[in-house]
């Protein structure tokens, strides 16, 4: 998983879904950023976003690439526009997630060779936003439509790799990857802000072990 090889799509695909989760840190601090990502990795977290609305974010972005990238994923969210996801990319990012549908960071980010995870809600975005060439499909926000709403729309949509990010917790993850999803996006419920202040980052270990775990049992019940 060392992002200091050129990973195949597929194969980096592949690395970003093993854990079954993808955690979304917003916010941090600059000299916590690191520490917060070792963590999570020790947690069993492959996959690491940093959102782009975090001031610093490509600096952070390269930070956490030379300090946890032969561990995780590192990649970049709320992405919005093809020069931000160019920046990101340049940092060392390896996947790029959106909270809406541009096409334009899809083929940024296909033109790199970098998965890209754009943000949807209904059908008809869902099925654009495959064909305009994106690898996994982030829809948002999940706790507002629940589980349910995957195992529906997946009735026509089999084909299509389904993630849900806003309202994962520990109490409904299982939920979600039983509906089909390939994987969770989760923020707020695994990135304890106390825990982060306090520098706590054992918490943020154990938070994400449990994750980790209740992904992994719920795979093995399908």
């Amino acid at each position: 998983m060392c992002q200091n090889l050129i990973l195949p799509k597929t194969r980096l695909a592949e690395s970003l879904l093993a854990s079954g989760i993808v955690a979304v840190v917003r916010g941090a601090e600059a000299e916590k950023v690191v520490k917060i990502s070792k963590a999570l990795q020790q947690g069993g977290v492959t996959a690491i976003e940093l959102t782009m609305d975090t001031p610093g974010a490509v600096d952070m972005i390269r930070k956490v690439v030379a300090e946890v990238g032969s561990q995780a994923v590192i990649g970049a969210g709320t992405v919005l526009d093809a020069e931000t996801a160019r920046a990101a990319i340049l940092a060392g990012a390896e996947f790029i997630f959106c909270p809406s549908l541009h096409e334009d960071v899809i083929r940024t980010a296909n033109r790199y060779g970098k998965v890209v995870i754009p943000g949807v809600m209904t059908p008809t975005e869902i099925i654009k936003a495959y064909e305009l060439g994106a690898d996994i499909l982030k829809v948002f926000p999940a706790g507002v439509l629940g589980p349910r709403y995957f195992k529906e729309v997946r009735g026509p949509f089999k084909h299509v790799p389904l993630m849900p990010s806003g309202g994962v917790t520990l109490d409904n993850a299982a939920e979600f990857i039983k509906a089909g999803c390939v994987a969770l996006g989760v923020g707020g419920s695994l990135l304890d802000k106390d825990a982060i202040r306090e520098e706590r980052y054992e918490v943020l270990t154990e938070r994400a072990s449990q994750f980790v775990k209740i992904v992994a049992q719920a795979r093995e019940s399908l």
